[in-house]
């Protein structure tokens, strides 16, 4: 087991994110909902660190957990 952190770069693609973005804007999506559940996800998966696009708006909802 290694004492290093692991670090996921999740670039979300920029086609990712502005589909993700255009989604929740028409109501299709919750944003919030399907973006936390990408980071779980990567979480899940052993990441201790996450590098993304979305970390403005992760880091605005989990301090308003």
């Amino acid at each position: 087991m290694s004492t290093f952190p692991t670090v996921r770069l999740r670039r979300t693609r920029q086609g990712e994110f502005a589909m993700i973005k255009a989604a929740a804007q028409n109501g299709w999506i919750d944003e919030r909902r399907v973006v936390m559940e990408v980071v779980t996800g990567i979480r899940r998966a052993g990441a201790d660190m996450l590098i993304t696009y979305f970390a403005p708006d992760v880091a605005k909802w989990l301090r308003e957990m």
